[in-house]
């Protein structure tokens, strides 16, 4: 499916359509993202600014789709663990840039070549609309390499010799 197709399903996928938060572009090679979100009244929280909740919801899923769209089908990738320090308060719109360069991409592969797991940590910034942060999220991402089917790990490495 091409980037534009899978963004506007994305757009349409209710945690992030009743969050308020839309793609606003996938790179066609899918190794940039951008995502916003303006301030509705249904990501607003007591104080009138941004719920944390949909600031975070924000990150969720875009690495691990880069990753799984720059690695392929033959590589287990699942996020691991994530962490958000809310800097300021988000007042309107926020916006958060995704950016995978080839040199992760190359140490990722090397690094589960022989199906050895990785996890490589990615930092995503959010910022306001004059570009000052509102949060910093930390993802921990795990991504393995499928062995080959009905092979032991003994025989894979045999293989791979």
């Amino acid at each position: 499916m091409s980037p534009r197709l899978i963004r506007r399903f994305i757009n349409f996928w209710p945690p992030l359509l009743f969050a308020g938060i839309k793609v606003k572009t996938i790179s066609p090679d899918w190794r940039d993202v951008i995502v916003e979100m303006r301030l509705t009244w249904w990501n607003r929280n007591a104080a009138g600014t941004q719920f944390g909740g949909s600031l975070f919801s924000m990150t969720d899923p875009f690495y691990a789709l880069m990753l799984q769209y720059n690695l392929g089908p033959g590589y287990v990738i699942w996020d691991k663990t994530s962490e958000i320090d809310f800097v300021s308060p988000g007042r309107g719109m926020v916006r958060a840039s995704f950016h995978l360069p080839e040199t992760r991409l190359a140490d990722i592969r090397a690094a589960t070549e022989n199906g050895d797991k990785d996890l490589p940590v990615f930092r995503v910034q959010i910022v306001d609309a004059r570009g000052a942060p509102v949060a910093n999220v930390r993802k921990t991402i795990y991504v393995r390499k499928l062995r080959p089917a009905g092979l032991l790990v003994a025989e894979t490495e045999k293989l791979d010799a």
